[in-house]
């Protein structure tokens, strides 16, 4: 497993990537209202990353077709926009985005409420996904392990009675949007690679309110819970730094 290591002046362009999809991911979150179309979210992101001078990194990733991914209420990740998905009073949308900026990559998502009416359980879901991102990046430091970031991811989702995610995981980032390691949401404390100063890392827990299984749907991209129930993703791009993580995307 070749890991890259980045040099500050590399994690100094990632940052530039980094606020370029946080900047793209706000100009989203600002449209996800009742009525709109998972179409409406993608054009509005193709329209910022030209306007800022960025590649799209998604699109064309294996024959991807989007420059967002967009994943509605039971699917997980990697959902296709769509003029025919339209937003409803209550639902959840996860807005994955990536950038490439001067040859280096961005990632990071976001799980959105739609409208003001969203199930008490949604709402424990994103606050108990977002809160195990938090608890994850609080641990990233040189001599931490892989594991103890899986570790935390799952201790707080399974402390809620939610499940995590174990068939995608996240992934090393730097001039490719994978690159070793692999970062899984799961795992046993001092267990696995050890973090090292300029280690750069896409944490990105996707939790589910029942069991962690998913299936991919025929369009080949689509994964959704296989018991039908609501997933949530969050996503940040962290540099390993020895004051701690430093969170790029943020």
């Amino acid at each position: 497993m070749a890991i890259m290591i980045k040099t500050p002046q590399e994690i100094e362009k990632m940052r530039r990537s980094g606020g370029v999809v946080r900047d793209v991911l706000e100009t989203v979150r600002g449209l996800v209202q009742v009525g709109a179309t998972t179409l409406d979210l993608e054009n509005a992101a193709a329209a910022k990353m030209k306007e800022l001078k960025a590649t799209p990194a998604f699109k064309g990733y294996r024959g991807y077709p989007c420059v967002l991914c967009t994943s509605l209420n039971e699917e997980v990740v990697h959902g296709i926009p769509s003029k025919g998905r339209l937003l409803r009073e209550g639902d959840i949308v996860s807005i994955d985005c990536g950038v490439v900026v001067n040859g280096y990559y961005g990632d990071s998502a976001i799980t959105v409420a739609v409208g003001q009416n969203i199930s008490t359980q949604a709402k424990r879901l994103l606050d108990v996904t977002m809160a195990s991102l938090e608890s994850a990046i609080a641990i990233v430091k040189p001599g931490a392990t892989l594991g103890d970031i899986g570790a935390a991811v799952q201790e707080v989702v399974e402390a809620d009675g939610f499940s995590v995610v174990r068939d995608f995981v996240g992934h090393g980032i730097g001039t490719h949007m994978h690159e070793d390691p692999q970062v899984p949401n799961y795992g046993r404390r001092g267990q696995g690679t050890k973090l090292r100063q300029g280690m750069v890392l896409a944490i990105e827990p996707m939790v589910n309110v029942g069991g962690p299984n998913v299936q991919v749907l025929k369009d080949g991209w689509t994964a959704v819970t296989e018991d039908g129930s609501l997933s949530a993703h969050f996503e940040h791009t962290v540099a390993v730094t020895q004051e701690g993580a430093i969170v790029l995307t943020q």
